[in-house]
């Protein structure tokens, strides 16, 4: 019987059960296996503390709980020759998907504006839009960006994405690699970054970039906080170069409560909720990757270490 450790943060005994459903002929456990102990070929985990992964006999694959997994490498816990594989599942693309989409439309239809303007009981129309006259700037293509710049073409929005490769997405204008930066997000009316965090993205969005946009753009960043230099988002802020920004993720979280971003008038933040990790269809994804690794399948969503992702 093969065994998988639950080495979850958050309602461990919770995700085993599923896992338990899913993979009858399977050991699944939470506790942190001892020296000694039976092989554990599989372990789930999400941000582990220091010696959890490494303190795992016989471990063949890790499984994460994210679709970023920078913390993973960047612990030096995970030993090169083992497997890491990244928690893409529909869930996770769903939940950002309708995140940054009401963000979205809600800033193209000024609903935050008519609110402030019903708080002072003020009758005030505002100029409105079709969609098809919006640019929208979508930065990475893979299982995120390219099923939101999807819903952008499907609402009408012209639509470039932006990656390191240029993967096609029906009906939006593909840039690929750094050079092409500035061609995707120039003139650009709403700016949503869903990058892999590495070396290459972090500070991408940076005051070249959002002075690049059209003026009084809206950001959204659903991915990482070190993608963004906040000084520079701040002072765009502060000189309406953005009208506004919806920030689900920050270089420190919890946000600090001193940080600017708390009490910036334009500025809409959110607890790290955008894409939540939902237990059942991630269980499912998981389970069935344990099986194709059984099978001797190709594991999809592999982590190359030389991309960081």
């Amino acid at each position: 019987m093969k065994r998988i450790f639950i080495a979850a943060r958050s309602n461990p005994e919770h995700m085993a059960e599923l896992f338990r459903s899913e993979l009858p002929a399977h050991e699944v456990f939470t506790q942190q296996p001892q020296p000694g102990d039976a092989p554990v070929p599989y372990i789930v985990v999400g941000r582990p503390t220091p010696g959890v992964i490494a303190a795992v006999p016989g471990l063949e694959l890790v499984l994460s709980l994210n679709a970023g997994i920078e913390h993973l490498l960047a612990s030096g816990e995970v030993p090169d020759h083992l497997p890491i594989v990244r928690l893409v599942d529909d869930g996770l693309a769903d939940g950002m998907s309708d995140w940054v989409l009401a963000h979205a439309l809600a800033w193209h239809r000024n609903l935050a504006t008519y609110a402030d303007l019903q708080a002072k009981r003020e009758w005030a129309p505002q100029q409105e839009k079709l969609a098809r006259e919006r640019t929208v700037a979508v930065l990475g293509a893979g299982a995120l960006g390219s099923q939101v710049a999807g819903h952008f073409v499907r609402f009408g929005f012209k639509t470039r994405v932006w990656s390191r490769s240029g993967r096609p997405i029906d009906g939006a204008t593909s840039f690929a690699g750094r050079p092409a930066l500035m061609d995707a997000v120039s003139g650009a009316d709403i700016l949503v970054n869903l990058l892999p965090m590495t070396s290459e993205t972090a500070n991408v969005v940076d005051a070249t970039v959002l002075n690049a946009l059209a003026k009084g753009a809206f950001f959204i960043n659903g991915a990482r906080g070190g993608h963004v230099v906040d000084a520079d988002l701040i002072d765009a802020l502060d000189r309406g170069q953005v009208s506004g920004a919806a920030l689900d993720v920050f270089r420190t979280e919890p946000l600090p409560a001193a940080d600017p971003l708390w009490s910036h008038p334009k500025v809409l933040l959110s607890p790290h909720v955008a894409a939540p990790t939902h237990a059942h269809t991630a269980v499912a994804e998981m389970a069935e990757n344990i099986r194709r690794f059984e099978r001797g399948e190709k594991l999809p969503h592999l982590v190359d270490r030389t991309l960081g992702y």
